[in-house]
């Protein structure tokens, strides 16, 4: 079995002398969706902004079986990893297509000149924002402000993208049509790590999950266990709660 897209072992990321994250072992396989899940506070967003470089951390990071001996916002990006941070930072007095162009010019800062063809791809994923190309982005919903902050992350072409409470504020036939959007990236060829409170919604989607309790993981496994599992369903999905056939993904 070639080696894991993302590996974390033994992943720590301490505030000063307070350790937010310890002893995390994760990993994502290609073409997998992986979520992590929690309570707030359980240090789900600040594993994720660790594994991007912008916290730091100790133990092992590795993509595709190299080790990143200190993890970088440049490395990880060089090495195809992309993220989207729950609070989406798009640049309001932009247009759209300018957000997207911005989110390719990595691609050709290094003389990758497909920034228009990316950008298709982005239109054909969200017809919505083809449509308002020339609105600047702080007139956008908020459902459209997330697919453009996705679709932006997508001009880099990640193989990993990473995604930090994507359904947050937004209306619950809103979150169905962003994560239906999330589970079609399998067959673009990336891989998902997404951080979320909306647990359904999250298993839903995923093929594997963990769950993150004050910065450890105490349970982790497919998806479909976990959403059967009576711990879950307690702790995060309500007891003898049915599924909210607004959030179903097909």
């Amino acid at each position: 079995m070639s080696a894991a897209l993302l590996q974390l072992s033994e992943f720590c990321v301490s505030y000063g002398a307070v350790q937010a994250v310890h002893g995390v072992e994760l990993t994502v396989q290609e073409g997998e969706i992986v979520t992590v899940i929690g309570p707030n506070g359980a240090g789900k967003s600040t594993l994720l902004c660790a594994t991007m470089g912008l916290l730091p951390s100790s133990g092992t990071l590795a993509l595709a079986g190299q080790t990143i001996a200190k993890p970088t916002v440049e490395a990880m990006v060089a090495r195809g990893v992309a993220l989207v941070p729950e609070r989406r930072e798009l640049f309001g007095e932009m247009s759209v297509e300018d957000n997207l162009l911005l989110g390719g010019f990595w691609r050709w800062r290094k003389g990758q000149r497909d920034q228009a063809q990316r950008m298709q791809e982005v239109f054909a994923l969200f017809p919505r924002l083809e449509e308002r190309r020339a609105q600047l982005a702080s007139t956008l919903s908020g459902g459209e402000r997330q697919m453009l902050a996705i679709g932006r992350a997508l001009m880099a072409k990640p193989k990993l993208l990473m995604l930090d409470e994507p359904s947050l504020g937004l209306a619950p036939l809103i979150v169905r049509e962003v994560l239906e959007m999330v589970a079609s990236l399998r067959e673009l060829g990336v891989s998902v790590l997404l951080v979320e409170q909306n647990a359904r919604a999250a298993l839903q989607v995923a093929d594997r999950a963990y769950v993150l309790e004050m910065g450890a993981v105490a349970l982790s496994g497919s998806a479909e266990a976990l959403m059967h599992d009576r711990r879950i369903i307690d702790a995060y999905l309500g007891i003898g709660k049915k599924a909210d056939p607004l959030l179903a993904v097909a």
